[in-house]
């Protein structure tokens, strides 16, 4: 049970460097949209994000683990509701959104 668990936190963390590996490519091009590695980046976030929790037991710290789940929600939002509209580009402040979503989320899972 503890290989599966590393393997699904092995998997969150390939997601969260997907979502941030794109955003920065999408800034870094100064493009500022939405690409297949944020999209599929938050798909493995959340759903690893999900088990994990629910592997996680009594415990949890269930208000870290909300809040990150609120934020890993947004972040879902934000980036799939552009590509499901397939809009070329998104606005600065949104882009600039996702970034600045994606660091607080990290920086929830590694400070608190």
């Amino acid at each position: 049970m503890e290989f599966i668990q590393l393997l699904l936190r092995y998997l969150h963390l390939l997601g969260f460097a997907a979502v941030v590996g794109g955003w920065f490519v999408a800034w870094l091009s100064k493009r500022y949209n939405i690409n297949a590695a944020m999209l599929y980046g938050i798909a493995v976030q959340l759903a690893t994000g999900i088990v994990l929790y629910g592997m996680a037991g009594s415990d949890a710290n269930h208000m870290k683990l909300g809040i990150k789940f609120l934020l890993a929600l947004m972040l879902g939002v934000m980036i799939i509701v552009p590509w499901w509209k397939k809009r070329e580009r998104v606005s600065a402040g949104h882009f600039w959104a996702i970034g600045g979503i994606a660091l607080v989320t990290v920086g929830v899972a590694v400070f608190w």
